[in-house]
């Protein structure tokens, strides 16, 4: 029987599958490739990096930078990035509603080639801030396109495999880590002479982009919806599904969708619109419980955290590394089947739960060198938990919980909650860790039980539901507490 039912699921995918659809999302994942190839490559070479910092001041001052301004210099390398995000989401609703879902990703792609180009430039000129300034340019670009893919994505996936394909931008974050890493050794091209070609090597998936995606269509919802373009809006869907009854179905859902959805929605009109109330504050303590619970400070210090353990630590970073990508396809395959709630009730909990252990480990370390595997293996579990639903989740459900005037805003709010967390994590978990030890841990914990107790209460299931019937949920629910509503309360 359940294999009857998996081949069922497995057909009625590649119903759903067309080469216009596949091309279309695989291009537009290209940028989240780029984000993580940046997020990954610093890890292993930042001492070689951090000597390059250190070389450039003795030829300025004669003198070596005290540690303290070292390592703090080095945080704020490595956090600019993050903090360029949150400045770069702010321009998700001009550039989504003006050019268009598609469009919008080949223009801030520019930033992408930009600042691959100035970090590569950093050590021909013998200049640490043209390397923090290439970060903050490309910062700008994280900052966009992980709220512009998501969105392009969803809007133009089937229902069924809307969450499926959606995840699909993490999984090319998390690949991007993983090469990046790899690519980072000192056996590759983390060395004093390579490090900064390893920085320009984004290049190749940009460029890629710019001769893909401009032949791929644009969202159909935003034609439709946004500029009333019905005729190409079918055109697009088109190409798209390849099956008439297919696209008959969904113009007339988005048309459905177009009638309940006011014209447009101001920033002062989205936070004050009592449907939206609710998904905000949802979107909000999702997204900063996934990105404050521990897994940012592991994914940008893995390296430091096994250094003083073990001889071989680069490559237990990779196998950090390694484990994210292999989650990542876990949540990509799960995502339709198990829903959006349970995996995040799951990977929150788990979560909380591994840091606790941790904090155990960590203090006992000392007095027991062995459990230093035990710590390995929590490390790779949190990296599991996270990506088997936080991870990939909080950057594209504010797509579903918002109707399509809202959208653009939620993604632009989801962006700048995303970044702004790995930002502050980026920034202050090194001093943290000197201050705290390993109770910093048990703070992470407290985040994601946060996280776990209000997912269980108030989000809603979106899998398998169109966005008009998620929205009218909402519409439906204005002065009536969510928790009064069976829709909110399913596990299943």
């Amino acid at each position: 029987m359940r294999v009857r039912i998996t081949e069922a699921k497995f057909h009625a995918m590649q119903r759903h599958l067309t080469a216009t659809l596949l091309t279309s999302i695989l291009a537009a994942v290209l940028g989240s490739l780029q984000i993580g190839y940046h997020t990954g490559n610093v890890n292993a070479p930042a001492k070689i990096i951090e000597e390059f910092f250190n070389h450039t001041w003795r030829a300025r001052n004669n003198q070596s930078m005290p540690d303290h301004s070292l390592t703090l210099l080095w945080s704020l390398s490595v956090s600019i990035k993050d903090f360029g995000a949150l400045l770069g989401s702010l321009g998700v609703k001009f550039l989504a509603d003006s050019y268009g879902r598609r469009n919008s990703i080949l223009i801030v792609n520019a930033l992408s080639v930009a600042g691959a180009s100035i970090m590569f430039s950093s050590k021909a000129s013998e200049s640490f801030e043209v390397l923090i300034l290439g970060r903050l340019v490309f910062g700008l670009f994280c900052g966009l396109v992980m709220s512009l893919n998501p969105l392009y994505i969803q809007e133009v996936s089937p229902t069924s495999l809307r969450g499926a394909f959606a995840t699909l931008n993490q999984v090319s974050f998390a690949s991007g880590i993983l090469v990046g890493m790899v690519v980072g050794l000192e056996t590759v091209l983390g060395t004093e002479r390579y490090w900064a070609l390893m920085l320009s090597l984004s290049l190749i998936p940009a460029l890629t982009q710019y001769l893909v995606l401009p032949f791929c269509p644009e969202s159909p919802r935003y034609l439709l919806i946004n500029r009333g373009k019905e005729s190409q809006a079918e055109v697009a869907l088109q190409r798209l599904r390849r099956r008439a009854d297919k696209v008959f179905t969904e113009l007339e859902e988005m048309k459905e969708e177009a009638a309940h959805s006011q014209s447009g929605v101001t920033i002062h009109d989205f936070f004050k619109k009592r449907s939206y109330r609710q998904p905000i504050i949802i979107v909000l303590v999702i997204n900063l419980g996934s990105q404050l619970s521990g897994f940012n400070a592991i994914i940008n210090y893995s390296t430091r955290m096994f250094q003083a353990k073990f001889d071989e630590a680069k490559y237990l970073t990779l196998g950090v590394g390694a484990v994210n990508v292999i989650f990542t396809l876990v949540a990509f395959f799960l995502m339709e089947r198990a829903g959006r709630r349970r995996l995040l009730l799951t990977g929150f909990i788990s979560i909380a739960v591994c840091n606790l252990v941790m904090t155990v480990v960590d203090s006992i370390l000392h007095l027991v060198p062995e459990l230093r595997s035990l710590q390995v293996l929590l490390v790779f579990c949190l990296i599991s938990a996270y990506e088997l639903g936080p991870g990939p989740i909080s950057w594209f459900i504010a797509a579903e919980l918002f109707d399509q005037p809202g959208r653009p805003i939620a993604m632009a709010f989801t962006s700048m909650l995303n970044w702004g967390g790995k930002f502050v994590l980026a920034l202050l978990f090194p001093p943290l860790l000197k201050i705290l030890g390993a109770y910093i841990y048990l703070l992470f914990m407290v985040v994601a039980l946060i996280a776990f107790s209000f997912t269980w209460i108030c989000l809603p299931e979106t899998k398998g539901r169109t966005f008009d019937d998620i929205a009218e949920e909402f519409r439906g629910a204005e002065g009536i507490p969510l928790h009064n509503n069976t829709g909110f309360n399913t596990f299943t």
